[in-house]
């Protein structure tokens, strides 16, 4: 009789020991429950390079065939190391683990473009895709964008108005993701759709919640009423809507205002050939879900910090007042708000959106003077980086006043990334979340209501779990209203009134 091949070790980088049996199982939980807080304990015992288990073992997004492990780092110089060298660290799809299973059966095929795209592009085929989709928000088809945000914007906050109860208490976040969903939806498809969600997105932002789900990875069966089965209908679905927009789009050839024209208009330089059907599946939905989810939790937590900071929200408000004059900013006007340009730079550093930004090695490499083998999983951790007292004293105080003296560089500031694969639609977001503020506070009060605690949830996006609640009224100033009484494991990561 044979003995069994023992595991072999992947790595020396340092990490928790595995329990008996359930050692790796366990561990891979607790950073799904929690990834910020359980990685922080992580980070401040073994150091900005740690495992996720001693000697690996672990998968918790690669497509690849093999993995070695999972480790996690932190710090500017581990972060350069990791989004400079695309030889070495590449990207991959939004599905993660799921794209392994595009080709077993007919149903699972539209995974060989959904949410893939630019994310599983690398080395020279990265550098030509990103060229050929770099004119699509290029500054000067910005202002057609920002028009789209304002007339959506407008129209949501008008809807607000209609509710005839003057303390009407709304989930902020979810209000977030219809207007960032609208958004997203008109900017990149073209879709006028009203309040209800475009078809195009609507599909998307229930996949992409529905990946995430525990049952995905419990219960993996094509069947009827199972979370699967669902997941494979949405991606069909998804991939016949957008053949059917581009197809329109053809017999119209007009040069219409939204990114998906944008990118089938595309064409290479030198080859004179532009993006396949294919390609432009792929792009559209990770573009979608980039841009949708980041704003809508960057908008969200920067809405509550203000709530609890209310010397800092009547400064603001007084900057838009004297600037907008309760009229909707324009691209020029946006220029003219510092204190709102500082105020959503420290939101996004202490309550990161985007808190991870996750690799593959393609290679063996060296990071942080430790080896690691090839397909290892390292993911930076962009919230961890923002917190380290050495780049921004005190850095769970939410002080907007400190960016009028740093100036931090990629490594050390980085909620868009790093590197040649920084976020290509950066712009648009940090125009999109002034917009919808700008036009939101001259508007209304947001009163943050302490029913629910404030836990934070997530991996690709950190999102409050159980919603934000709020009351909305008009724009009276009584700042002071609804400070203190947040609970919830956020107040780990800021500093908030009792």
């Amino acid at each position: 009789m044979t003995a069994p091949i023992p595991r072999p070790l992947a790595y020396d980088i340092p990490g928790p020991k595995p329990l008996p049996l359930i050692g790796r199982t366990l561990n891979t939980l607790q950073f799904v429950k929690d990834s910020v807080g359980y990685t922080r304990q992580l980070f401040n015992e073994y150091g900005n390079l740690v495992s996720l288990v001693e000697g690996g073992g672990t998968r918790l997004y690669s497509s690849r065939s093999a993995c070695p492990g999972t480790v996690f780092a932190c710090g500017p110089e581990l972060t350069r190391q990791v989004t400079t060298q695309q030889d070495v660290y590449h990207k991959g799809p939004l599905t993660g683990p799921l794209y392994r299973l595009r080709n077993h059966s007919e149903r699972t095929k539209p995974l060989r473009h959904f949410l893939v795209g630019i994310f599983a592009d690398n080395d020279d085929r990265h550098l030509q895709q990103r060229k050929l989709m770099m004119p699509a928000f290029h500054r000067q088809r910005l202002q057609s964008y920002a028009q789209d945000m304002v007339t959506i914007t407008e129209d949501e906050l008008n809807q607000l108005a209609v509710d005839p109860d003057p303390d009407q208490i709304k989930d902020i976040s979810a209000f977030m993701r219809q207007v960032t969903l609208r958004i997203a939806t008109k900017s990149l498809f073209g879709e006028d759709v009203g309040s209800k969600g475009g078809k195009t997105g609507s599909i998307i932002q229930e996949a992409f919640m529905l990946q995430v789900s525990p049952s995905i990875k419990l219960l993996r069966l094509d069947l009827p009423g199972l979370a699967w089965h669902r997941y494979l209908s949405l991606a069909a679905q998804y991939e016949s809507v957008v053949r059917g927009l581009i197809a329109t789009k053809k017999q119209r050839g007009s040069d219409e205002p939204d990114v998906l024209s944008m990118l089938m208009q595309a064409q290479d330089e030198e080859t004179k050939t532009g993006l396949t059907e294919e390609e432009l599946l792929g792009h559209v939905g990770v573009i979608f879900v980039a841009g949708h989810e980041t704003s809508a939790n960057a908008l969200t937590w920067t809405l509550f910090l203000l709530s609890q900071h209310p010397q800092i929200m009547a400064d603001v408000v007084d900057e838009l007042a004297a600037v907008l004059q309760g009229e909707a900013p324009s691209l020029e006007k946006l220029q003219q708000l510092p204190l709102l340009d500082r105020v959503v730079k420290e939101s996004m550093r202490v309550l990161a959106p985007v808190p991870w930004n996750g690799r593959v090695t393609a290679k063996p490499t060296e990071l942080g003077g430790y080896s690691l083998p090839e397909g290892t999983e390292v993911l930076v951790s962009i919230s961890q980086t923002h917190h380290m007292s050495e780049l921004y004293p005190n850095p769970e105080s939410f002080d907007p006043s400190r960016w009028e003296t740093i100036a931090p560089t990629a490594y050390e500031y980085n909620p868009f990334s790093a590197g040649p694969r920084i976020c290509i639609g950066a712009g648009f977001a940090m125009m999109e979340i002034k917009i919808v503020l700008a036009m939101l506070l001259q508007r209304y009060r947001l009163q943050f209501v302490p029913k629910n605690p404030i836990d934070r949830a997530g991996i690709i996006v950190m999102t409050p779990k159980h919603g934000m609640l709020m009351k909305i009224h008009r724009q009276d100033r009584q700042f002071n209203e609804g400070v203190g009484g947040v609970k919830g494991n956020i107040r780990d990561m800021v500093q908030l009134p009792q």
